[in-house]
């Protein structure tokens, strides 16, 4: 999804009450430190500072300059709040150790290696903190009821996607296995809708939908040409059903957490 606007998408793609409910849902509150991991532009990185007030702190971390500067610009003039570029494949010993660790809608871009970065990033987990794991399942595919054809290239373009760009369809429903084998404990899950779009269609869910078409179908050009039009008609029909009160789209969020064990080291 890197392009020019992508902060701006992510940023308007982020509900506040949404994120504040999830981490309410995690123990997160006032007095923690708390690391975002793949902050993006920052949002959520300030709705996660108001939860841990003028006591606690939440650094957030990209590999994207870019997102860390947008972030910076917008949402660091608070005290116990900064941004980092990180790489979060590498170790980040420098910044100490955190109460819990916030990783949302980052494991779906690592199909491969999603285990490795959990373990990672648990080393800068206090023994006895929490991590923090949020994603999507089966994504971007449930629509009702949309036209057979498009649906087949949606799905094609999916899996091309998850197939040469590491893109995990269902990194969601593989955060439990991944805590189990790493050795942490109490773990817990729950599920919640993320996109559940219905009746009119919201400017936020229009220009987050249709963004990502835009920039997956540039990415992958040759599935499109099997559709009538290519992908430019296909653009335009997806905007047709999209905007239709009638349509259905839902995607459902995963979210997991864990414990780190007091005296063992994750495996």
């Amino acid at each position: 999804m890197e392009n020019d606007e992508e902060a701006k998408r992510l940023d308007i793609k982020t509900d506040p009450d949404a994120v504040k409910e999830q981490a309410l849902w995690f123990g997160i509150g006032p007095g923690v430190r708390v690391l975002d991991v793949g902050c993006g532009p920052g949002k959520t990185t300030a709705l996660l500072h108001d939860l841990v007030g003028p006591d606690g702190e939440a650094v957030g971390v990209d590999i994207a300059e870019n997102r860390i500067r947008y972030a910076r610009s917008f949402y660091s003039e608070r005290p116990g709040i900064n941004f980092q570029v990180r790489d979060i494949r590498l170790p980040m010993s420098d910044l100490g150790q955190f109460d819990f660790i916030w990783v949302r809608f980052v494991l779906e871009y690592y199909r491969n290696g999603a285990i490795d970065i959990i373990k990672n990033i648990s080393a800068n987990l206090k023994p006895g903190g929490c991590i923090c794991l949020l994603d999507l399942d089966y994504n971007c595919l449930s629509h009702w009821e949309l036209p057979a054809l498009m649906e087949s290239i949606l799905i094609k373009a999916m899996l091309r996607l998850q197939d040469s760009y590491n893109f995990d369809l269902y990194a969601g429903r593989k955060f439990y296995a991944h805590l189990y084998d790493l050795g942490f404990e109490d773990i817990s899950l729950n599920i919640m809708p993320h996109h559940l779009i219905y009746g009119e269609l919201q400017a936020s869910d229009e220009f987050n939908w249709i963004k990502k078409l835009e920039i997956g179908s540039k990415k992958i050009p040759d599935v499109f040409k099997v559709y009538p039009g290519g992908s430019e008609k296909f653009l335009t029909d997806f905007k047709t059903f999209f905007r239709d009160p009638r349509r259905f789209t839902y995607s459902p969020l995963i979210l997991c957490k864990g414990r780190k064990p007091l005296h063992e080291r994750i495996k």
